[in-house]
């Protein structure tokens, strides 16, 4: 920090963590892509799934050897005649809605009842499956390929009418060689299923079959944010592959293919997600692809031999639901591996993760968002308030200083390495730290990205109100002047759409400028006189939620100023310049004294002593 800069220690902050911060978000993932790269899991060379051209509408599982291909173009059609097209098993659960193909076994009508697609609680619930050859369809499907394996357009029996929590069901499908295929279906009372696959051979010579699954969707989901992956994703090899199964590259690069043991994969959104889980002990081909608009991921197994009179059985599963944070921290720990890694956390997880846990406890207490992230401000505020003091002590005393740190400026003109020393005299001498600001800069950044990532990518917080207007804090503040504050129908871009807290936000940093010492610089007075009101601007796109953390953030910090001016008063009239000792007040040497200075008069005369 020069020492001539005597501007505020929280207006450099603010600036220091908001660009810090933006840094973090937009740069890391290059630089991390570019110098610490994952370690990619082994290519596949051999026994690579093909792709097969499937029979209209379904995807092809007929070919020995090769995993089910995506299906080719059709008509759209709606989404009641589609349902309406095949028998069905009805999925009745508190937190699943929707049926299961019986043509195909395919599970393509999932509907979450716990959320609703916009903030209006009549708004139609979120819908995460829906089939093929739908404007919107995605599903996910289990089988097997081989020359005896029941086709694509196989109608399997069912044992029930409906999969609930408490009652399973089998579907079954016997071949014209009397091979009996079974998937024996049960869900948990959230999101996930289990499916036991089985193979029965009662003839008399060996059978050889390979299970799959797969999920697929049509078209693109949609990626509001940066730093959120959305597209397929995969955890292989116990390593997490997302940004580089992007929809771009597999548009651009075609298939990719990758093998594992165990592991999980398939298509992921913001909020949602929908993963194949194959059985943890088996070897799979893992294949993404990309054709004619449909993106798909799956998996297939190594081939097993069925003997004959023999049943050969194994056991996958299926998550399709909500990325709630605690849920899926459970099924990691009952055996997904880092399913937890489907939530976009980033590099600053170790960070992230507590601080959401913390809000979410707060938010569950209190049973009020806003109120939770005020807590957290206080919270956080008050772990950090010794720092804090020792930032607006070192500041007051920044401002009694002030005028001879000018002077010494003035006195010693372009010599800037005398004034720097006399300057870091006058720190010593004070006990003055100029560096006391960077610390709780440091603190701060992971705290507000933390928060950001919290808002941004945890469903917890989806749609959450707080008071008044503010309905949904991971929203934008609507409330804008500039449709004079909703009287006309008109929605101004997101950047000059103004809400009430940025506008707050600006003001509370032009109050901290006001309390703050002034720069001696008049361009460095210029550009920071505008800093609060093209923070406000900057801000205006960001949840509600991260304007109310830094707004209330600021009128702590506000506090914590007067009190410090308070505390240390600056004088009434400061003393100019032209009179001020520069020198700085250091105690007494023990050492030996200096030469006392020379006289001024005449010099005397050579010879000429005093007897």
């Amino acid at each position: 920090m020069p020492p001539q800069d005597n501007q505020s220690p929280d207006t450099k902050n603010i600036v220091l963590a908001v660009l810090l911060s933006a840094l973090v978000l937009i740069g890391w993932t290059v630089i991390a892509d570019r110098f610490f790269p994952e370690a990619a899991p082994q290519v596949v060379t051999t026994a690579a799934p093909a792709l097969v051209q499937g029979a209209p509408g379904v995807p092809a599982a007929t070919v020995a050897g090769a995993a089910p291909a995506i299906a080719g173009p059709g008509a759209i059609q709606p989404r009641d005649a589609a349902l309406a097209a095949s028998p069905r098993v009805t999925i009745a659960t508190p937190r699943m809605k929707g049926s299961i193909n019986l043509v195909g076994a395919r599970f393509d009508d999932l509907v979450l009842p716990d959320y609703r697609q916009t903030k209006d609680k009549a708004s139609p619930p979120v819908r995460l499956f829906s089939p093929s050859r739908t404007a919107d369809a995605q599903f996910a499907q289990f089988g097997w390929v081989g020359a005896l394996a029941p086709p694509a357009t196989a109608q399997w029996t069912a044992d029930r009418p409906a999969l609930t929590a408490a009652t399973p069901v089998t579907l079954s499908w016997t071949s014209p060689q009397g091979l009996v295929f079974r998937q024996k279906i049960s869900i948990d009372r959230d999101y996930l299923f289990t499916v036991q696959q089985s193979v029965e051979n009662p003839g008399a010579a060996p059978v050889t079959v390979q299970t799959f699954g797969l999920v697929s969707r049509r078209g693109e989901a949609v990626a509001a944010e940066t730093n959120v992956h959305v597209g397929p994703v995969a955890v292989l090899q116990d390593t997490l592959k997302d940004s580089d199964l992007g929809f771009e590259k597999l548009r651009e690069d075609g298939p990719q293919r990758l093998t594992s043991t165990g592991g999980w994969l398939g298509l992921t959104e913001k909020y949602w997600l929908a993963a194949s889980v194959p059985d943890q002990k088996a070897k799979i081909a893992a294949t993404f692809q990309y054709a004619a608009g449909q993106y798909q991921a799956d998996w297939l197994a190594g081939a097993v031999t069925v003997p004959a009179g023999g049943r050969v059985a194994t056991t996958a599963k299926l998550f399709a639901g909500a990325k709630e944070v605690d849920l899926i921290d459970r099924y990691t720990e009952a055996g997904i591996p880092r399913l937890d890694k489907a939530v976009s956390w980033g590099w600053f997880e170790v960070i992230a993760k507590p601080i959401f846990h913390l809000l979410d406890f707060l938010f569950k207490f209190t049973g009020n968002f806003g109120v939770a992230i005020i807590g957290l401000t206080l919270i956080v505020r008050a772990i950090m308030f010794p720092i804090a003091n020792k930032q607006y002590e070192s500041m007051a005393k920044m401002r009694l200083i002030g005028p001879r740190m000018k002077a010494i400026q003035e006195k010693y003109g372009d010599d800037k390495l005398r004034a720097q020393q006399e300057i870091m005299a006058i720190y010593k001498n004070e006990k003055v730290n100029p560096l006391a600001g960077c610390l709780p800069i440091v603190l701060q950044i992971p705290i507000f990205y933390a928060l950001y990532k919290t808002l941004l990518i945890s469903i917890e917080m989806r749609h959450q109100p707080f008071v008044l207007w503010l309905t949904d804090l991971s929203a934008p503040d609507p409330l804008t002047p500039f449709n004079l504050f909703g009287l006309i129908a008109w929605q101004p871009p997101a950047m000059i759409a103004l809400g009430v807290l940025p506008i707050l936000l600006g003001v509370t940093m032009w109050l901290q400028q006001k309390l703050s010492p002034a720069q001696m610089d008049p361009v460095q007075q210029q550009v920071f006189a505008l800093m609060p009101w093209l923070f406000m601007f900057f801000m205006a796109p960001f949840a509600a939620g991260l304007q109310l953390y830094w707004t209330v953030n600021n009128l702590v910090s506000i506090g914590q100023q007067l009190y410090m001016n308070r505390k240390y008063p600056a004088p009434a009239t400061p003393p100019s310049a032209a009179v001020i000792d520069v020198r700085p007040n250091t105690p007494r040497s023990t050492g030996p004294k200096p030469a006392a200075p020379k006289a001024s008069g005449p010099k005397p005369t050579a010879g000429r002593r005093r007897k």
